[in-house]
């Protein structure tokens, strides 16, 4: 007979943790963040780093009006996350005070008061965005075109003041894939999707280049942070709609390739669809919310006054992810869908319960 503390199921315990997950997945941004820093210069760079410390700080200013430790929590690695997806997302020659409301919005607003880390509903950095997006429209839909040689792509001191005083100059802003007069006059799909592969479009900062995410998506598969599951479900969301749309109307549309590169669609597939405190546990429940998430943004992109539906289609099916577990949860062994025990008949061991 041993002693010592009990200890309830379960007993199975793995490597991971808080800290180890949110540094595997900043490894797994690396790729999509050189690829924005390389297209947009400094002006990208001084976005990160104020977006990154000001979702830091408002971390502590919460951890210390809760009156919690503010050192371990702080410094677990999911405020850092929380405030680089938040500038992956915002154009990236953003004012310093977008970002640095925008950390505000994700830290006080979005994650500690439903409790702080895994306790939030709603992804913080998409709140974030959303909330900006409604509230600075102009700003949040500036976009720079993308290798402007010369000018505060390749100057320090003219990207600092576009971050913290003058703003973008004139003439170096282009219109997304989603706008119509890209996507819907004739241009070559296949030279649209080609420029996408490595980010040579306007867009935001990490959203642009098809192929970092996807370097990203793999070691994130690969070290089991994330499952397949999301990542396709919210791809066949967008491409099925986009598909049936386009052979239905096949005028001027936007082709469903187009769709599946245009936007946030494949950054949010990875990265934030994925987020384990606000998507589904189960199988059957992720590629119902993925779809849902691909499906709601086509809806948004081809009905709606919106310049992109990606945010508002996460946020929805977040607040559905508590039916989607319960509804769609894996019958127990030995009890029907309802809860009670199968006939003896019915039962393989033929027991009684």
């Amino acid at each position: 007979m041993t002693t010592g503390a009990v200890v309830s199921a379960p007993h199975a315990h793995d490597d991971s943790s808080v800290r180890g997950i949110m540094f595997t997945v900043l490894l797994a941004l690396v790729p999509c963040t050189a690829t924005g820093l390389w297209l947009y210069g400094w002006p990208a760079l001084n976005l990160l780093v104020v977006t990154v410390s000001s979702s830091l700080l408002f971390e502590g200013l919460a951890l210390s009006l809760r009156k919690t430790a503010v050192g371990p929590r702080m410094f677990d690695g999911s405020a850092l996350l929380a405030g680089w997806l938040l500038a992956m997302t915002l154009p990236p020659w953003s004012p310093w005070w977008l970002g640095t409301i925008g950390g505000a919005i994700a830290m006080l607003l979005a994650k500690h008061p439903f409790g702080g880390l895994g306790q939030n509903v709603f992804n913080p950095a998409i709140v974030a965005r959303v909330a900006l997006l409604l509230a600075f429209p102009v700003e949040m839909t500036t976009w720079p075109e993308p290798l402007s040689f010369g000018g505060p792509r390749s100057n320090l001191w003219q990207g600092l003041a576009v971050t913290f005083g003058a703003g973008i100059p004139d003439g170096v802003t282009g219109a997304t894939l989603l706008n119509p007069t890209n996507t819907r006059n004739g241009q070559d799909a296949l030279a649209l999707l080609a420029n996408s592969v490595f980010g040579v479009r306007t867009g935001s900062f990490g959203e642009t280049a098809v192929a970092p995410i996807a370097l990203g998506a793999l070691l994130l598969l690969q070290r089991r942070i994330i499952s397949w599951h999301i990542p396709v479900a919210v791809l066949f969301g967008i491409l099925v709609p986009a598909g049936l749309a386009k052979w239905l109307s096949p005028g001027p549309t936007i082709a469903a390739t187009t769709h599946l590169v245009a936007g946030g669609i494949a950054f949010c597939a990875v990265f934030i669809a994925t987020d384990p405190a606000t998507s589904p546990a189960t199988p059957v429940a992720r590629l119902v919310y993925g779809f849902g998430i691909g499906a709601t943004t086509f809806t948004i992109r081809a009905y709606c006054a919106l310049p992109e539906g990606v945010g508002f289609a996460v946020l929805l099916m977040n607040a559905l992810v508590p039916t989607l577990d319960r509804k769609l949860k894996p019958r127990v062994y030995g009890r029907t869908r309802r809860g009670s025990p199968l006939p003896v008949s019915q039962r393989e061991d033929g027991a009684t319960s």
